[in-house]
């Protein structure tokens, strides 16, 4: 597996933190952020310019981007698959600048912004076909957030990103958010890390801005080890959650098979995997038979009828979302691709490409808004859609629905782009139908997540 060492990242000297929740509230006051007001009116068209004007500079999108975890982490723990921005102009910002007819702003690197750089709520729910069902559903489901190590700043985070854009208070006096320790404590935590902040940042961001009804539950894992993780996992199942997205992975091994059997076996849950955001090859647990793995696409608006487009997101010959045919996991009995006799991954993907990256509040690895990728973004989007369909049968493994749409207009069909090179054509290329970087395709709403 990819792996980490706890300390990793709290010596690294890109993080700047920022220890407390009154810092964000200073931070969102100073830069005048907060109201509803503001929040519906996050993209002013003052200007009247073509679709295809705005899709143009959209085109012209370019970040550089840093791993939020230990790239080469050591042997033994896994790594987040979360990529911060830190400089050049993102799709967000050229289609602000296209509508308003200036310049596109520039982040700075290692500098955090006053307000948003990235995709918000709207574009996602958008993008997905979700707009109604993010506004009517998801009342009195959770989804849960598995991460490593601990965020202090996390409920403040969340309370930031959330009221900057309009959507309800989910805070741990309404009941709406609770953090917990792999062993189900909620005051005896992990070490708290700045790099995992980061990741746990954006995870709560895009499971709010996908499910915005939605409970959160963050269950912190002790350190990276997947026995850490995986003990996670059975605790936020424990505590009730149906919905359990998890942005990490890390090398296959001889391991998994009983790893699929201890910690990610739940029928009835919703289960969702990064694919990984080092170009094609497989990674675990993505290669579980019984999650779902969610590959990463690159986002942009588009001058056609659904308003977007997507291909494969990959930005260069080692940066770009994970796929593969597994070594070792047997394949589930529902997925049918032609050629791979063991799990393939992926089975569905989002947006995870940095330059069409998402907006997240954080201040404990940063002081305040930043964009990111990976697929780390599209692990929780995707739980956040099967929330939004509701709670899954009881004896069901979710990660089979989406195949029972295949081919249909419930999924949106990337039919462009490639994460490598290999042997077998649709392991690596998108193609018209299954092909192993974007599975069956990206939500077209919610027909094909329910079940």
């Amino acid at each position: 597996m990819r792996t980490s060492p706890p300390s990793s990242q709290s010596t690294h000297g890109r993080w700047r933190r920022i220890g407390t929740a009154a810092v964000a509230t200073a931070a969102l006051a100073l830069a005048g952020l907060g109201t509803a007001a503001q929040a519906g009116a996050a993209t002013p068209t003052p200007l009247k310019v073509t679709a295809k004007t705005i899709a143009a500079q959209v085109a012209k999108a370019h970040v550089s981007y840093t791993s939020q975890c230990d790239a080469t982490p050591a042997k033994g723990f896994a790594s987040c698959n979360a990529l911060r921005v830190t400089g050049g102009t993102t799709a967000f910002q050229e289609e602000q600048a296209a509508k308003k007819g200036v310049a596109p702003a520039t982040i700075k690197p290692n500098a955090t912004a006053a307000t948003p750089t990235g995709y918000g709520p709207s574009n996602i729910q958008s993008a997905y076909g979700l707009t109604s069902a993010a506004a009517s559903n998801g009342a009195g489901e959770t989804i849960a957030i598995v991460d490593a190590y601990d965020d202090p700043n996390a409920a403040a985070d969340l309370a930031a990103y959330r009221s900057y854009y309009g959507l309800s208070a989910c805070t741990v006096a309404n009941g709406c958010f609770k953090k917990v320790s792999q062993s189900g404590s909620t005051t005896s935590l992990p070490a708290a890390d700045s790099g995992w902040a980061g990741e746990i940042s954006l995870d709560l961001d895009m499971a709010s801005a996908t499910c915005p009804n939605c409970n959160i539950l963050l269950v912190e894992a002790t350190s990276a080890t997947m026995a850490n993780l995986g003990t996670a996992v059975n605790r936020a199942v424990t505590l009730g959650a149906k919905f359990v997205s998890n942005s990490y992975g890390g090398s296959e091994s001889s391991s998994d098979t009983s790893y699929d059997t201890s910690y990610f076996n739940h029928p009835g849950v919703a289960i969702t995997v990064s694919a990984g955001d080092a170009d094609y090859g497989a990674e675990y647990p993505a290669a579980s038979k019984y999650v779902t793995s969610v590959g990463g696409t690159k986002l942009s608006t588009a001058s056609n009828t659904r308003g977007w487009t997507e291909t494969v997101w990959k930005t260069s010959s080692t940066e770009g979302t994970g796929s593969g045919c597994s070594a070792y996991d047997a394949k589930p009995t529902w997925q049918t691709d032609a050629t791979c006799t063991k799990r393939m991954i992926s089975d569905v993907s989002a947006v995870a490409d940095p330059a069409t990256g998402v907006s997240v509040y954080d201040t404990y690895g940063e002081s305040g808004w930043v964009t990111y990728g990976g697929t780390s973004a599209s692990s929780p989007i995707i739980a956040g859609v099967y929330a939004l369909a509701g709670t899954p049968s009881s004896s069901s493994y979710p990660a089979s629905f989406p195949y029972t749409k295949a081919g249909t207009s419930a999924l949106n069909d990337v039919t462009s782009g490639n994460n490598g090179t290999c042997t077998t054509s649709y392991y690596c290329t998108a193609g018209t139908g299954y092909d192993g970087p974007t599975g069956l395709g990206t939500p077209a709403g919610l027909t094909a997540f329910t079940g």
